[in-house]
């Protein structure tokens, strides 16, 4: 999501700030309480961070050493917990009996430390600066901090970004400061997740910026649709972009955007004439299909059957339905492939050639919806676009309209798409004459859609418009291919130097996993294992912990169960002295073992040789 405008004073976030502090129980008297974890904790917590600290070391090594290195500062990281990850620069400003809150692992939540930097932006959403005497505990008050918050490539919350000391800084420079150290760490992120396989596009109102973090950044697939695009990119064109189209966008066709050379740049222009100065990049590696970034890639339809009679089914019927043009509605559980599999139909259609525009009636607001998908004349509405806009139903004309989430559609907009689907004609916003359209309509849902029909709260007439095939796609814990499903997401993600199959442990895992997220979570668990086992093969030690926790309790199940016994016999000596032999290291020890790190710390927990 973009950067929260700022909707208050300065002033105004620090009174609300205190006013969280005393309703947690804190006074200004009262010390602070880090919470540090365990020593088994902490080793956790680090290595499943060490790509972000790697990341971030890498990005704001430069700005301390160029600019911050004659100040008596300390940049620090932490994650969406408000748990220290790491720290630069100098230290000698913090007393021994404040070292505890700069020690990896201390927390700096608001719950714990009261007003701070770090804690106030995870409960504000926005780039801070408290100065010495706004930390609502005096014991805090021998130093400032600006801090800014961190998003990855899908716009996840994952880290804070914080300057401190206990001299003077100017507000004003050290908030711009972690804002442009930030923004460079979340340009990097997105490039080392997609550089290999997607086309990157920097624009800038300027020719010489176009290498600086500020630069607006797109990656985008070899269909023109946006996979990521960083925070700028937002701010400069003014608009989410969330599944846009550079077509879209730009007043560029997606061949003309493609021919021009890398590494020179050259003019764009925006639908509403704005002049910008681009740049692209192409991928290191050519890509494979149209990108699903939350879960998986979109491949070619024939690719998506691996076996499985329920998907075999699913895709030979859509498959007819979109040489009839009848509108195809695709349910199942969320993260299960749904837009996967519509990108791979759009792709097999006779109207490939045109756009697939995707509208999630989920993400857009209520109040808003109308004027998104039917279009809007000049002055329709306070705050509207002086221009206007045709709306995303005409962007549709002669592709594939792709409605995801509609069962939350609101019932004043699902009157008006069903009067647009039995017309075949747009009547935009604010009057204006109605446009006819041309599109296959293609719509997906996670909910109960017959249940919310027969309960009012969808309507029967429009149901029966959008399904004219409903289709249901498996999850992942009941297919009967997740073998050769494992292999193929595996391939999708390993880097050319990394294995390429997943060995029989971890396969004897992952089919015994319960995977409540599906598709997605089984990308984002191999992503995060790959990350870990670096050159080497995936082990169970390597498989981050909310994988182990959804093993122990499968879904629908409240506890979890008893460990297996082959790990309770292996867990049975002198785990104190094993763990000593290894330097306290828990991946190395829980290798040794032949067990996960889960499994591992939890035994070292009731042996009370780690916080729980």
């Amino acid at each position: 999501m973009p950067e929260p405008a700022k909707a208050t004073s300065h002033e105004a976030l620090v009174r609300d700030s205190w006013s969280r502090c005393v309703d947690y129980g804190l006074t200004h008297g009262s010390l602070p309480r880090f919470d540090r974890p365990g020593a088994g904790e902490l080793s956790i917590l680090l290595e499943s961070q060490q790509a972000l600290v790697g990341t971030t070391q890498r990005e704001v090594l430069p700005y301390y050493e160029n600019i911050l290195a004659n100040s008596n500062c300390l940049i620090m990281l932490a994650d969406s917990q408000g748990r220290l990850l790491q720290s630069w620069g100098d230290c000698r400003f913090i007393a021994p009996a404040q070292a505890g809150g700069f020690a990896p692992g201390a927390s700096w939540a608001e719950r714990g430390i009261g007003t701070n930097a770090i804690g106030t932006v995870l409960a504000c959403g926005e780039a801070v600066h408290i100065q010495r005497d706004e930390h609502f505990l005096q014991a805090n008050r021998f130093m400032a901090g600006a801090a800014s918050p961190l998003y990855d490539a899908e716009r996840r919350l994952i880290g804070v970004l914080d300057v401190s000391s206990d001299s003077y800084l100017p507000p004003a420079h050290t908030l711009g400061m972690v804002r442009v150290m930030s923004q460079a760490v979340e340009n990097r992120l997105i490039l080392n997740l997609f550089r290999d396989r997607y086309f990157q596009l920097a624009f800038s109102t300027s020719q010489d910026s176009l290498d600086s973090q500020w630069a607006g950044l797109l990656v985008f697939d070899d269909g023109g649709l946006v996979v990521s695009a960083n925070r700028r990119a937002d701010s400069l064109l003014g608009v989410s972009l969330a599944r846009a189209s550079l077509t879209a966008l730009f007043d560029l066709s997606l061949a003309q955007l493609l021919d021009q050379p890398e590494g020179r740049p050259f003019i764009l222009r925006t639908a509403g004439r704005l002049r910008f100065h681009g740049l692209i990049t192409r991928p290191r590696r050519q890509p494979v299909g149209k990108a699903c970034p939350a879960s998986a890639e979109a491949l070619e339809l024939a690719a998506l059957d691996l076996g499985d009679p329920r998907v075999r089914k699913a895709l030979r019927q859509a498959e007819r339905m979109l040489e009839r043009d009848i509108p195809i509605l695709v349910q199942g559980e969320t993260g299960v492939g749904k837009e996967v599999l519509v990108k791979a139909l759009h792709r097999a259609s006779p109207r490939a050639a045109g756009p697939l525009v995707a509208v999630n009636c989920a993400a857009i607001p209520a109040e808003l919806v109308e004027a998104e998908l039917f279009g809007y004349e000049k002055g329709a509405f306070t705050g509207a676009n002086p221009k206007g806009s045709v709306g995303l139903i005409r962007k549709a004309d002669q592709g594939i309209l792709f409605l995801d989430e509609v069962g939350d559609m609101p019932p004043g907009v699902q009157a008006r798409l069903l009067r647009v689907l039995q017309e075949r004609q747009v009547q935009p916003l604010g009057g204006g004459d109605a446009s006819p359209v041309d599109i296959q309509l293609i719509s997906a849902t996670n909910r109960p859609l017959r249940e919310d029909v027969e309960a009012g709260r969808f309507r029967r007439d429009l149901y029966y418009r959008i399904a004219g095939l409903p289709i249901s796609l498996p999850p992942l814990r009941e297919r009967q291919d997740k073998a050769a499903l494992f292999q193929r997401v595996l391939a999708m993600h390993r880097e050319p130097h990394q294995p390429e199959r997943l060995g029989d442990e971890v396969l004897a895992l992952f089919e015994r996993h319960p995977w409540p997220g599906n598709l997605r979570q089984l990308a984002s668990v191999i992503q995060v294992a790959l990350a870990l086992a670096e050159d080497g093969p995936i082990r169970p030690e390597h498989l981050p912990d909310d994988f182990f926790s959804d093993l122990e309790r499968p879904v629908g199940t409240a506890a979890a169960g008893p460990a297996p016994v082959t790990d309770l016999v292996r867990l049975s000596g002198d785990l104190q002295a094993q763990l000593a032999a290894c330097s306290g290291n828990l991946s190395h020890l829980a290798r040794q073992l032949g067990v996960s790190r889960n499994t591992l710390y939890k035994r070292l927990r009731e042996q009370g040789l780690a916080r729980g």
